[in-house]
């Protein structure tokens, strides 16, 4: 029996999956919808307590240090676009898009490891090179 998804892109076309999706790509999606609709406690559902981050400001570890680092992010977040989603039994990559205040376009991909529906390990890749500009054009006003 398959299912579909449908998410929709920065251009708001709708992006339809048929196929049922793997274990580990449904927590994922998930995952992201609930932080990107503001949701960051039932994200946080999502997560193991025992959680490894790999991020480009360093290695986080444990779900009380990744709810630290994430929450400010969720907070400053308008609005997010899915790109792309593909998974297996334990592992998903998404990449999206994300707008958020300081930053009117801030690209992003994770990719997620799952076991027993909570993430594990979560890979974020991310763009830093508008929030340096977004800092420094705040500093020079």
């Amino acid at each position: 029996m398959s299912t579909q998804v449908k998410e929709h892109n920065r251009q708001d076309k709708e992006i339809t999956m048929t196929e049922k999706p793997s274990p580990a790509l449904e927590t994922a999606l998930a995952y992201h919808r609930a932080w990107t609709g503001h949701d960051f406690e039932r994200a946080m559902t999502y997560v193991a307590e025992d959680i490894v981050c790999e991020a480009p400001s360093g290695r986080i570890e444990g779900a009380a240090a990744f709810r630290e680092f994430m929450g400010p992010f969720t907070r400053i977040l308008t609005g997010s676009s899915l790109i792309a989603a593909f998974g297996d039994e334990e592992t998903a990559l998404l990449m999206y898009g994300t707008e958020t205040v300081p930053v009117a376009s801030a690209p992003g991909a994770e990719c997620l490891t799952v076991r027993d529906g909570r993430i594990t390990h979560l890979r974020i890749i991310f763009d830093r090179a508008p929030f340096a500009a977004a800092r420094e054009e705040a500093t020079e006003s």
